[in-house]
């Protein structure tokens, strides 16, 4: 009876274990009105040299092909 009683006890302490991130989630999303991270940036809003660049090449690509056609 012992064995099934320190079985138990473990899975409960696993189980704690692995939901614990989930329940600092939720505990962080519920605290600060909705941002579980605080103030954080929209995707989009800040300049980015990739993007830039993407967007350069995405012209002269449309450029050459509307050429073309």
């Amino acid at each position: 009876m012992g064995d099934v009683t320190a079985l138990f006890v473990m899975m409960i302490v696993i189980g704690a274990v692995a939901f614990a991130p989930l329940g600092y989630f939720i505990y962080k999303f519920t605290q600060e009105g909705g941002k579980p991270f605080g103030e954080t940036e929209s995707h989009g809003d800040s300049p980015s040299i990739v993007n830039d660049f993407a967007e350069k090449i995405i012209a002269i690509v449309k450029g050459k092909v509307n050429k073309s056609s």
